[in-house]
């Protein structure tokens, strides 16, 4: 429990390490050289070699978290690194406030830069103010459970290896999980597992989100929001626009904090062509980033407060037997 904690601080405090220190980004660069050795011999080759990249992979990052904490026990500081550096929340809330700022400013070229560069791989060249919010906040949602959620539920469940492995597997996925010639093949193992290991967390990710709003009252600007209902209506949109929109994506997972992210913010959140969230809803503005951003920490600190919880308890019948 004290590694989650200190986790946490050394999250909120310092953010993000330099590439150079960062094993996510040692976990890319090892996927990297692996793809420039992939055959191209046909979908089973590729398959097969894509299925033993991610399943050699995640062995051998689950061996680092499960033997690392046994070597340097005493230093349980680097533990707790190493499960911070599966943790994506001040750097999420960074880049999603430079867009922010990008569109308050009405320099559209940069807002467009910044989505690109910090949040999305879509091709953000031609996009309104509205959908590079959208874009946005989109992107807040979903990394709410890539980046926070579904690592800590995987730290409590398995420890520092169920965390590790967690975030090789996302860190495959969106480096290979693509439908492209080059990696429909050899990526597919990698989005498969992805999907199946996010089929939780993106869900809890969507409940949190709402449970954020019941709590906090999530637009404080109505002028009866010091009601109690209307503090809580926030909630009751938000769950009705997750159970309407949540498999309107292709993916499985990133529907349900998105959509339940679009019920609470009551915005449009749009990908043109592909999916609409909320529709009929106002579309979202520069100023519903950093409320989504809001949104998100209240959901990180309840996930952090029911990982203690439970990891106290375990603690203490543990120590009971």
């Amino acid at each position: 429990m004290k590694e989650l904690l200190l986790a946490l601080a050394l999250d909120w405090l310092a953010g993000d390490p330099p590439n150079r220190l960062h094993p996510v980004a040692w976990m890319g660069q090892g996927i990297v050289w692996a793809e420039r050795h992939a055959p191209r011999r046909g979908p089973l080759a590729e398959f097969s070699y894509g299925l033993g990249l991610v399943l050699g992979g995640a062995v051998g990052i689950g061996s680092v978290g499960t033997f690392a904490p046994r070597i340097l026990a005493p230093f349980s500081l680097v533990d707790a690194w190493l499960l911070k550096c599966t943790f994506a929340s001040k750097s999420l809330a960074a880049a999603a406030g430079e867009v922010q700022q990008a569109l308050e400013a009405n320099d559209l070229d940069e807002a467009r830069r910044r989505v690109s560069w910090h949040l999305v791989s879509r091709d953000t060249s031609a996009l309104s103010a509205e959908h590079i919010a959208a874009a946005t906040i989109e992107s807040v949602a979903e990394n709410t459970s890539d980046g926070f959620v579904a690592p800590v539920f995987y730290y409590v469940l398995f420890g520092l290896p169920g965390a590790l492995v967690y975030r090789f597997l996302n860190t495959a996925d969106a480096m290979l999980g693509y439908h492209d010639e080059k990696h429909e093949w050899l990526g597919k193992a990698a989005a498969r597992l992805d999907d199946l290991a996010n089929f939780i967390p993106a869900r809890l990710t969507a409940l949190l989100l709402l449970l954020a709003a019941w709590l906090k009252g999530e637009d404080a600007r109505r002028e009866d929001a010091w009601r109690e209902d209307a503090w809580r209506e926030d909630a009751r949109r938000g769950w009705m626009i997750w159970r309407r929109d949540a498999g309107k994506t292709a993916s499985p997972n990133a529907g349900q904090p998105m959509s339940a992210m679009a019920g609470v913010l009551g915005v449009e959140l749009e990908k043109q062509g592909v999916y609409r969230l909320g529709e009929g809803q106002r579309r979202p503005q520069a100023a519903d980033i950093a409320r989504s951003v809001k949104l998100m920490r209240w959901a990180m600190g309840l996930m952090a407060i029911l990982a203690t919880v439970f990891l106290f308890a375990r603690s203490r019948r543990t120590a009971r037997r």
